[in-house]
């Protein structure tokens, strides 16, 4: 008999685990408070602020999570690099960047766009935090699929925010670029269709999102027109269907995390976790997608971003609360492990809440679509396994791992030990942790200058509520 995923039931006082996978991740949800302390105390000493993506490792995440300090967020990429122009401007005198390097070098763009660039940013390792869907950019295949947007009159480039400087620099010389994230990407593709008529929008390079995108317009484009009018009150059936010829994406590119959600996964949610909510990100493979896509349309599930996964978590176990009987919800977690940690902080304080006054005993269960064997083995006697990869990068479905070991290459220890040599040492002898400094020029403007264009058009887009003039301009007048 095959054994049931591994999960966490996390109750008002209490959370239990089943599986190694999920014991490893629960032992840190309670982090030291010494450690705790020490954070503070280093944090306050140097006036720094720390910018951390959902997908840390548990020990870290724990840890900043329950210091009191105000230049903490932990969040998507979508926010990350917002965040820290905040902190510059509250004060904050240095910027540590917790995930992987594009993070880092989007953080570093910002604060140079926004007038800080005397303040400096700090990755935790000295070697490259690399990301396997951003390598995907920078192979000579992208180069092409990014050729044949430039050849295609009325091109736009919408390129996933999980990308180098370089990437988004090459690609803002060849087309019209804006970057995107997965809280934003349905939003940017079905406005650029709006605003810009007869536009070919090339997707890229996250091959998973960009499927699961044409796959979800035309699953709209089934729906009745007013459906489709709350998502975007410039588009109905027929528009969908006129953009569906005109939506392209890479397919040669892929997150080697959201590849485990496969069909194994997907046939194992759909037959033994019915009555589950099931969340999934946007980059996870087409099975694992074409599941929480059905449960997303009957009201049991969700697609999206983490914060979208989140914010959906929080909703249905508030429903819960007010419905005032005793309840047990369960939750399949289709995307990296390391969301735990903010899961697990929101259910709490909301089932602390409702105890407290004398409410409905509702618990909740987030389940790990993983093999209980998805561990990594520590040599130590205190704490034997940990979240990780149990076989290298290639995990399969059957044994994967569900956790990042790129974002792993972030650590508490080597958090403590670059805040220490902050002030402490000359700044040069801290570029080996400074985000990668691109000397290259193209068109006479450098990587950075160039780079940061196309996050500049997502941030007015946001402001906006639609594509900056200029980015219009721009493919108009490159058509």
């Amino acid at each position: 008999m095959t054994e049931p995923f591994p999960s966490l039931l996390i109750r008002a006082g209490s959370i239990s685990a089943q599986g190694s996978f999920a014991e490893a991740q629960a032992s840190y949800l309670d982090p030291d408070p010494a450690e705790v302390v020490a954070l503070a105390r280093l944090l306050g000493e140097k006036n720094a602020g720390i910018v951390a993506h959902f997908y840390m490792d548990p020990e870290l995440q724990g840890v900043l999570a329950a210091t009191d300090w105000p230049f903490i967020h932990i969040s998507d990429s979508l926010v990350m690099a917002d965040r820290a122009v905040e902190m510059a401007k509250a004060g904050a005198k240095t910027i540590v960047v917790l995930g992987v390097d594009f993070m880092s070098e989007n953080v570093r763009a910002m604060l140079d766009a926004s007038g800080f660039a005397h303040v400096p940013v700090y990755r935790v390792a000295e070697r490259a935090i690399g990301c396997s869907l951003a390598d995907n950019a920078e192979a000579p295949a992208y180069g092409a699929y990014l050729t044949r947007a430039q050849q295609t009159p009325k091109s736009l480039h919408v390129v996933y925010i999980n990308t180098s400087l370089r990437t988004k620099a090459y690609a803002q010389s060849l087309v019209p670029t804006i970057t995107c994230t997965s809280s934003n990407v349905v939003k940017t593709v079905l406005q650029a269709f709006a605003q810009i008529p007869g536009v070919h929008v090339w997707f890229g390079p996250d091959t998973y999102m960009g499927r699961n995108l044409a796959q979800l317009f035309a699953s709209l484009a089934e729906l009745p027109d007013q459906t489709v009018r709350a998502l975007h009150p410039a588009h109905d059936r027929a528009t969908l269907v006129a953009l569906l010829p005109r939506f392209h994406f890479f397919e040669q590119g892929s997150c080697i995390v959201h590849h485990l959600f496969g069909a194994a996964v997907a046939q194992r949610v759909q037959k033994e976790y019915a009555d589950a909510f099931v969340t999934a990100h946007l980059e996870v493979p087409g099975e694992m997608f074409r599941v929480a896509l059905a449960a997303q349309q009957s009201g049991r599930g969700v697609v999206g971003s983490t914060s979208d996964i989140l914010s959906f978590i929080g909703k249905q176990l508030d429903r819960a609360v007010q419905a005032g009987v005793p309840g047990h919800l369960r939750f399949v977690l289709g995307t990296e492990a390391g969301m735990i940690t903010s899961i697990v902080r929101r259910v709490r304080q909301t089932l602390r809440e409702v105890e407290a006054q004398g409410g409905p005993a509702v618990d909740v269960e987030i389940i790990f679509p993983v093999a209980a064997e998805a561990i990594a083995q520590t040599g130590e006697a205190d704490l034997a396994v940990v979240p990780g990869v149990s076989g290298g990068e290639g995990c399969s479905v059957e044994g994967g791992c569900a956790t990042c070991p790129y974002m792993k290459m972030n650590s508490l220890d080597a958090l403590m030990s670059v805040l220490g040599r902050v002030g402490a040492e000359p700044r040069l002898e801290l570029a080996a942790y400074e985000p990668k400094h691109y000397a290259d020029l193209i068109g006479g403007k450098t990587m950075a200058e160039l780079g940061g264009v196309p996050i500049l058009h997502m941030r007015e887009l946001g402001r906006l509520g639609r594509l900056p003039d200029a980015l219009v301009d721009d493919v108009l007048s490159r058509s």
